[in-house]
């Protein structure tokens, strides 16, 4: 499996759509240690395609501005483009109305407004959240702390040897005094796609609400939160192709106005005096300060791209992409794929027996190609598999059967110096 620079660089040897994508990412063109870039990080986070980059850079050269309130020209510009990546937002995951759409730096943030507006409130020593085992370290810390505020208990829905959620033992779990549900779409760690559409229906059959950590599923899964009906839905931007520190959490309206303001100063308000302060309506009650303005505004153009090529188009490649890597690591001796659920996506954690998975990650980076390698943010289901951490490939939009090609060499390459 001896890599060709010329498999990589030449668009004749891949997919002619998957050719024409990989044109739209400059970064592609770099090289690393003399050797062509293989990006295989894309769960940690993606690039980001011509598109996006020169919208941000747009918004600085000509509407460079603070939104809202202000009447001179570049005000009004710089708050119509922001208010538009709302609503591109909102049409991307079928929110029912913009005032369901909060601009926030990322899941991670959007989870932990969601744990001190709605939990924390709620909370008493009697009541209960359920996660599952395979949570980012996001969507556990957050529902700890709120515990550890209110004398609540943390229940945790088990998975199997596949990595697959143990959806009867989830169901269980709930109680009357259970207040919310928080799981994840799509494992970080495993690539396991939850059945959230059922774990939404059992949850509201006992009457409570369910947050989705869309953060892995947004880029690879097609997500309509009106048909999943799920109450919260969290993701980044920075993991479907749009800059960092912007990211989204739609909450269904009844639920936002129901809850109180996650921070407290400008923008958040309608009106302040030192007696008493009017919190604004939605959805900027949650939006205290100056926002990433470019940062939203790149976020549209990202799902502008992904929008002209189509998710069904992307999920199709994707699928070919980690089957194809699957069905090579199975036959490397002395590797082992953490995460088999039959529904994946995207991810292919594996350990290589004798060698760390920060060595594999260091040697394979000598041949240009970039993995992750560690516990992911996801400790609780590394101690799971009984493990300390894994290598991570992740596959996106971008990538090409000749990088699979060229990590499998890599792989090979790792056990012949870990032999001698």
């Amino acid at each position: 499996m001896k890599m060709e620079t010329e498999l990589l660089s030449s668009p004749h040897h891949v997919d002619g759509d998957v050719a024409r994508w990989r044109g739209d990412f400059p970064v592609l063109r770099e090289t690393v240690r003399g050797k062509p870039l293989i990006y295989l990080d894309n769960a940690a986070t993606t690039h980001k395609p011509v598109s996006v980059i020169e919208a941000e850079a747009a918004f600085y050269r000509h509407a460079n501005s603070n939104v809202h309130r202000g009447v001179h020209t570049l005000s009004l510009r710089a708050t119509d483009q922001y208010e538009e990546a709302r609503e591109k937002v909102r049409r991307f995951i079928n929110a029912a109305s913009a005032k369901e759409i909060v601009f926030v730096r990322g899941a991670t943030e959007a989870i932990n407004l969601v744990a001190q507006c709605f939990g924390r409130p709620r909370l008493t020593e009697l009541d209960n959240i359920i996660v599952s085992a395979m949570e980012h370290h996001s969507n556990i810390v957050p529902w700890q702390m709120v515990c550890g505020q209110t004398g609540a208990e943390l229940r945790v829905a088990p998975v199997n040897d596949a990595g697959e959620l143990d959806i009867e033992m989830l169901g269980r779990l709930i109680g009357p005094r259970t207040k919310l549900v928080a799981i994840t779409h799509l494992s970080n760690a495993l690539g396991s796609i939850t059945p959230v559409k059922d774990i939404v229906e059992i949850a509201h059959a006992h009457q409570v609400p369910v947050l989705l950590d869309g953060a892995q599923a947004i880029a690879h899964l097609e997500v309509d939160v009106n048909a999943l009906g799920c109450d919260f839905y969290a993701f980044s931007g920075h993991k479907i192709y749009a800059p960092t520190g912007i990211g989204v959490l739609y909450g269904k309206q009844a639920w936002l106005d129901a809850m109180p303001p996650y921070q407290g100063g400008g923008d958040m308000i309608s009106s302040v005096t030192f007696g008493e302060t009017l919190y604004n309506d939605l959805p900027y009650k949650f939006e205290a300060g100056t926002p990433n303005i470019a940062g939203a505004i790149g976020l549209g153009h990202a799902l502008d791209y992904l929008t002209s090529i189509g998710i069904a188009a992307i999920a199709t490649h994707e699928r070919d992409l980690l089957a194809y890597a699957t069905g090579l690591a199975n036959g490397i001796r002395g590797l082992k794929i953490i995460g088999t659920a039959r529904e994946k996506a995207s991810i292919l954690s594996f350990t290589l027996e004798g060698v760390h998975p920060h060595d594999v990650g260091t040697i394979l980076d000598h041949d240009g190609i970039a993995i992750r390698a560690g516990h992911h943010c996801a400790m609780p289901i590394m101690q799971r598999f009984g493990l300390a951490s894994t290598a991570r490939a992740s596959f996106s939009l971008y990538n090409t059967r000749a990088e699979v090609d060229a990590l499998m060499a890599g792989i090979a390459k790792v056990q012949e110096m870990f032999q001698r």
